[in-house]
């Protein structure tokens, strides 16, 4: 039996859903910069945005975990309906109270000692969707061609086989 530190390395879904959260934030990156010309890193940290790194992190995961258990799984079945909450939250509610905390935010001018409310909370249904898409096409590759982390730690030497 292996242990906890090492099976948690060994969870391709998760790393790979984690990857695929990742890649979409840091392509929010390389969006604002050819898109707008101008170098954010903030939108590293930041929420909404194209594409919503929320939306790949858990259709990657649930690719990820349906590839691995099998699509016909309870597992997958539960991961797919998490991932239609989430999405439907990120380009409804989230995105509702952005637009309302934009409306506020035009009603008076705050006291001093506050910030303006948040307004990038959500997400349209593009950002959505090319979230959603870039989630499988980065978890599933690198599940089936890499593997997880403690299958690359050891193909590298840095942990011993077995």
């Amino acid at each position: 039996m292996s242990s906890p530190g090492l099976a948690l390395l060994d969870n391709g879904a998760l790393w790979w859903g984690l990857a695929a959260c990742g890649t979409a934030q840091l392509s929010k990156l390389l969006i604002e910069l050819v898109v707008h010309r101008r170098w954010n890193p903030k939108v590293l940290v930041e929420t909404g945005g194209m594409p919503s790194s929320h939306s790949a992190l858990l259709t990657g995961t649930a690719a990820a975990l349906g590839w691995q258990q099998g699509f016909d799984s309870g597992l997958f079945a539960l991961a797919a309906c998490m991932c239609f909450v989430v999405l439907y939250d990120a380009s409804g509610v989230r995105r509702a109270a952005g637009l309302t905390a934009a409306r506020v935010n035009t009603l008076a001018e705050p006291p001093a000692d506050q910030k303006p409310l948040k307004e990038n909370l959500g997400h349209t249904r593009l950002e959505v969707l090319v979230g959603s898409l870039m989630g499988p096409l980065v978890a599933l590759p690198g599940l089936v061609w890499v593997g997880s982390p403690l299958l690359l730690a050891r193909h590298w030497g840095w942990l011993p086989v077995g």
